[in-house]
């Protein structure tokens, strides 16, 4: 079979199994499968939800079934078969050799994302080792050797790419490699994290499920030029970037890769470490598309994924970090649902409406945050030598200095008096100068 690439055309297929429990229903499973296709440049030619009443060890679907796509494969001229599930190695070569077309499924398609949009030395690695752990089944295939000239993981094809035979043994080497290779850039990155815990800047996260809007979010807060189409997966290594806020110098703002349904379980395991930073947080900006139909099946997923890093104590639990849920996209509801999200929105300070596109209620936000930020700020009194110019740039920069004045002389000479207004935390820091 050939190559195929960016640009092929594909046909999308979500299998509705019976008696399977799924929180999404069939078709919004089919229109996140054909964000997904869209998301690594491949054109939909076609989708379609395709009832399974018995599931077919050898081909998941049923002979007529098969037949039916084979027709509509020709019909639409379509490269490639997108099943919007897990396929066992067997069904996958299986439905190749009927369909006489690549076929790919939820998770190959996910990987290859991944791979794509992976930006960091960090992201490489992970999604290398996620991929090689899928390819582990897969040794009735060849698959893409590693080395070669363009982002991806070897479903779709590409330049600059040799194939080869895979052994399991060349696999278990190359993973045994790529984790050690993690484990070096997960210490760096602990480093990274102290040094910055000794800068006293608050640390802000943004999270959501995927195409919520937060890279939109990160780039209206910051100005930054951060990839913000309206793709699935858009972000996959977080971005950091300082703002100002009005009482807080300076505060930290993370764009972190988007949450989804059903993720690869090889990919729960190798991008932990990229959500590592929420843990770190002082502020989550939970930021939700409350336009989607599915927004609360998506918060339920964002919320298992903190559960699950340790941010959540059990289902419905504290969060051991202050959460604002932002309902992004409020512009493009309609009057109905506004008026039906509007009261519970005005009764909690914790859920702002915004738009990240037009900017609305960007302002609220921004004050929300600092107010979280600066709760439990007291005011302290510190008498200190003029000379002592580190100390009082420090409580400059980092603390609201309410009154400053001459305080006499000292052993050392002359004396500052400063009134500042710190957190609990910055003091602490203060105190550790």
């Amino acid at each position: 079979m050939g190559e195929v690439a960016r640009g092929a055309r594909a046909l999308v297929l979500c299998p509705d199994i019976r008696g399977s429990r799924d929180e999404q229903d069939p078709e919004s499973r089919l229109e996140e499968a054909k964000g997904l296709a869209l998301a690594i440049g491949l054109v939909v030619a076609g989708a379609e939800v395709v009832p399974v009443r018995q599931v077919r060890p050898a081909t998941l679907f049923g002979q007529g079934q098969i037949e039916r796509i084979a027709a509509d494969c020709e019909l639409e001229e379509a490269d490639l078969v997108i099943v919007d599930g897990a396929l066992s190695a067997i069904q996958q070569r299986n439905l190749e050799e009927k369909l006489k077309r690549k076929v790919i499924d939820r998770t190959g398609l996910i990987l290859e994302i991944f791979g794509e949009r992976a930006a960091t030395a960090e992201g490489r690695l992970q999604v290398e080792l996620a991929h090689l752990d899928y390819q582990q089944s897969r040794l009735v295939r060849s698959w893409t050797h590693l080395e070669r000239q363009r982002g991806g993981f070897g479903f779709l094809g590409g330049p600059g790419e040799t194939q080869i035979e895979a052994d399991r043994r060349m696999i278990r080497d190359r993973m045994a490699r790529l984790r050690r290779e993690l484990e070096q850039v997960r210490r760096t990155r602990a480093l990274h994290r102290k040094r910055r815990d000794r800068a006293p800047w608050p640390v802000v996260a943004l999270v959501g499920y995927t195409n919520a809007g937060k890279s939109t979010l990160f780039n209206r807060l910051t100005g930054a030029g951060v990839m913000a189409e309206d793709l699935l997966f858009a972000t996959l290594d977080p971005t950091m970037r300082a703002i100002s806020l009005p009482g807080v110098d300076k505060v930290i703002l993370s764009d972190t890769v988007g949450f989804i349904s059903d993720l690869p379980t090889q990919l729960v395991a190798a991008f932990r470490a990229t959500l590592e930073e929420v843990t770190e947080a002082d502020l989550i900006l939970h930021v939700r598309d409350i336009a989607n139909p599915d927004s609360a099946m998506q918060k339920r997923q964002v919320l298992a994924v903190l559960e699950d890093l340790g941010v959540i104590e059990g289902e419905g639990g504290e969060s051991s970090i202050p959460i604002l849920e932002l309902w992004n996209k409020w512009d493009l509801l309609d009057g109905d649902r506004e008026a039906e999200l509007d009261p519970l929105a005005d009764g909690d300070p914790d859920i702002l409406p915004l738009s990240a596109i037009t900017g609305e209620g960007v302002e609220a936000v921004l004050a929300r945050i600092a107010a979280v930020l600066t709760e439990g700020a007291k005011v302290h009194s510190f008498t200190l030598p003029a000379s002592d110019g580190a100390r009082i740039a420090w409580l400059h920069a980092h603390g609201v200095v309410l009154d400053e004045a001459d305080a006499g002389e000292g052993a050392d000479g002359p004396l500052r008096k400063l009134e500042v207004r710190l957190t609990e935390r910055e003091f602490g820091r203060y105190a550790s100068l």
